[in-house]
Order: C-alpha cells, then structure tokens, then sequence
C-alpha cells in the first residue's frame, strides 16, 4: 500500500500549493461546482479526510476513535471553515492531509482489509479509503478552477479510479458497449449493446464524473449520442455490503 499512501500525499501536496496561492478574494469566488465557492471546496476537502483519518483509526484498532461526526455536523463545520482565510485553510486542509499520511503509514498490513463504514452506509475495506482520498483531491482540485485540469490527473489515479466506476457501470447495465482510454492502452467491454466511447482516459473519467462534455469523446456504434452517466461517484459493485447488514 505504500505507493498508493504517496499518491494521495503528492496529491495533497498539489492541492495545498493552489490553496496557498489564493488570496482571500479568490476563495469567495465560485468554483466549478454549482452553488459552491472556492473556500468550500477545500473546507470540504479537508474536512472529508478527516473522516478517512477517523476511518484509518477504526482500522487500526477495531474501535470507534471517539464520536463520529454526522452530516449535518460535517455541512457547518464547512460553512464555518469556508469563511476562513486563505492562509488559515491552506493550514487546515495541511493538518487534515499530514494526519491522513501519519495514519495511513502506521496502519498495520491486516488492517488494509478490515471492513469499515462510509457514512452512506455501505461498507468497504480500509484499502480503499486511499481511492476515496485521491478522487477527492484530484476532483475538487480541478473543481478549484484554477488551471488543474483532467490533463494533469495522474495516469495512474485515471486508470484506477476508471477500473473503478466502469465495473460499477457494467454491473448496473449502463447502455455503454465499450470504453476504451487510448493513451492508457486500456479498454473495457460493458454491454452488449449500446455505443462505444474512446478518449484520452482522463477525458473518459472527466466525462463520467461530470466534469468533461462528451463532445471531447469518440463515440462509435448504432448510438447517435452517449447516454448521461449516473451521480458520481457509486458505491463500488460488487461491494462489501451495508452497515445494516451486519446484525
């Protein structure tokens, strides 16, 4: 798990570069999700690994480190720090991504595989809170609007995170034939039937999470059009069941 840990801490590193690089003006500005702005984006992010560090914790020990905070808690909490200034959420989102790192070095290899509770309610292993990490920084980042594009998405996060929702897609029946990300060398088989879709794996992965138009795609087969991808990101499926499961 090691080289995963450093992707997520390379990609904080990115991120804490662009939050210290606004001014107090800039975080008031919109980013690129609706009705958000600059500031709560990273508050949001930082506080969204503070709830993979509470997650790396129960991993490591088998046992709730503490209360765990709810959504309600986790919204004010990041209206509250969204009004901070610039160089005090660049620290904050600092802190939250140096405990995440700490944490994830320490966790002993078994722990990796123990299951632990999104707060949607499925479950998954401590593994892949290092994906979950990596999709926020990587997507809010580009979410900032400030010049971190799908381009600059690392390969390697692309080509994991496509892994991801394509098998999620394929198993819901997305009307999608193939996928096929042809700078990676990668290709997916989804459906028999339905169009096939080629880009760049970035621009594939930024068409699925909303931020890329499919215009940028090839698309190929009986289709005229590609149909709209679901929310994102899914649940992972096959996955590791619900919380309620577990009675």
């Amino acid at each position: 798990m090691g080289e995963r840990v450093e992707d997520v801490v390379r990609s904080g590193d990115r991120l804490v570069r662009a939050a210290a690089g606004l001014s107090d003006a800039g975080l008031l500005a919109p980013s690129g999700l609706p009705g958000w702005t600059r500031g709560q984006v990273l508050a949001h992010v930082a506080h969204s690994v503070d709830a993979y560090v509470w997650l790396l914790r129960l991993a490591h020990t088998g046992r709730a480190p503490g209360p765990r905070a709810d959504a309600a808690t986790l919204s004010a909490a990041i209206e509250r720090d969204a009004a901070l200034s610039a160089g005090r959420l660049a620290t904050l989102l600092r802190e939250s991504l140096d405990r995440f790192a700490a944490q994830a070095r320490a966790l002993p290899a078994p722990a990796w595989d123990r299951l632990v509770p999104a707060l949607a309610g499925w479950r998954h292993p401590a593994r892949y809170l290092l994906l979950r990490c990596l999709r926020e920084l990587e997507t809010h980042h580009l979410d900032l609007g400030v010049g971190h594009g799908t381009a600059q998405w690392p390969d390697s996060y692309v080509s994991w995170a496509l892994d991801d929702t394509l098998t999620t897609l394929r198993i819901q029946g997305f009307p999608l034939a193939s996928v096929a990300a042809v700078d990676l060398g990668r290709r997916w088989s989804m459906a028999t039937e339905g169009p096939s879709v080629a880009g760049a794996g970035h621009q594939v992965l930024g068409w699925l999470s909303g931020r890329t138009p499919a215009g940028v795609l090839t698309i190929g087969g009986p289709a005229p059009a590609l149909p709209d991808p679901p929310a994102w990101p899914q649940p992972p499926l096959p996955g590791w069941g619900r919380v309620d499961d577990e009675a």
